[in-house]
């Protein structure tokens, strides 16, 4: 039986998804209790994989089992045997046909700025500090030079190993509560610290040391070395995966708040 699951995780204190030897990472500790449930050594495959210090809200992996346990009992043993930084939310049978990776259609990522003086402690780790005034109007301008499918060779990392660098952006949205601002962005696919280096990007923009059409500059030279800071790690969340029917998954009920 092959069943999909969906993956929550707070990201400050692993590697990365990918499994490796040298360091503790999310996949090794699915597995690890995935396998203890089954009683059976279990591979997963997730949806996206996530670098050093990213969260997910929503990953969806899938795995095939032999076992013969209820979706609750897969959701709760899993949960049993996993540190307290990753959970598993759900659990649904999937035919053969369904492939994490390679079935989806759409991921959507969340990048979180605390804008004010002083950094943060409660939320330390989890989102971006910007002491900067951020200008939202101009960041929002910045974001339509970007929107569609574009070249993305500028935003992405220098050891991205993608062969294509073609990418379609859907929507990416900024929006801001009192002294916090999330960036909103959704696309087929993404390259090696592409969110990131758009959230730089656009903090540079707010912060105005460039002018909005900067991000349209940048994206033209397809040079990296133009792109200016990656932004950190910390404020960046995996949301959720688009699926086509008959693949419909529970989406967190918290998706829609803001920030956390």
């Amino acid at each position: 039986m092959k069943i999909a699951l969906g993956i929550e995780y707070a990201g400050n204190d692993f590697h990365g998804w990918q499994s490796q030897s040298h360091a503790r990472n999310v996949q090794d500790c699915v597995e690890a209790a995935l396998s203890k449930v089954a009683n059976h050594p279990v591979t997963v495959i997730c949806a996206g994989r996530t670098d050093a210090g990213v969260h997910a809200l929503g990953q969806v992996v899938h795995a095939d089992v032999t076992a013969p346990r209820t979706m609750r009992s897969w959701v709760l043993g899993t949960n049993a045997n996993l540190p307290n930084d990753v959970g598993v939310l759900w659990a649904q049978p999937v035919d053969e046909n369904f492939h994490a990776r390679f079935l989806a259609q759409a991921r959507h990522y969340r990048y979180l700025i605390l804008n004010r003086p002083t950094r943060p402690a409660l939320l330390a780790k989890r989102i971006t500090w910007q002491y900067k005034p951020l200008d939202v109007e101009r960041m929002q301008a910045a974001s339509h030079y970007l929107l569609g499918t574009h070249d993305f060779t500028s935003y992405r990392a220098k050891a991205c190993q993608a062969k294509n660098p073609v990418r379609t952006i859907s929507y990416l949205t900024i929006s801001s509560i009192d002294d916090q601002v999330m960036i909103e962005i959704s696309a087929n696919g993404f390259l090696h610290h592409m969110v990131r280096n758009i959230a730089g990007v656009l903090m540079t923009i707010g912060c105005g040391e460039q002018p909005p059409e900067w991000a349209r500059t940048v994206l033209e030279a397809r040079d990296r070395t133009v792109g200016g800071v990656t932004a950190p790690a910390g404020g960046l969340y995996f949301c959720k995966v688009d699926y086509p029917e008959p693949y419909i998954f529970p989406k967190p009920n918290f998706l829609k708040t803001f920030p956390l």
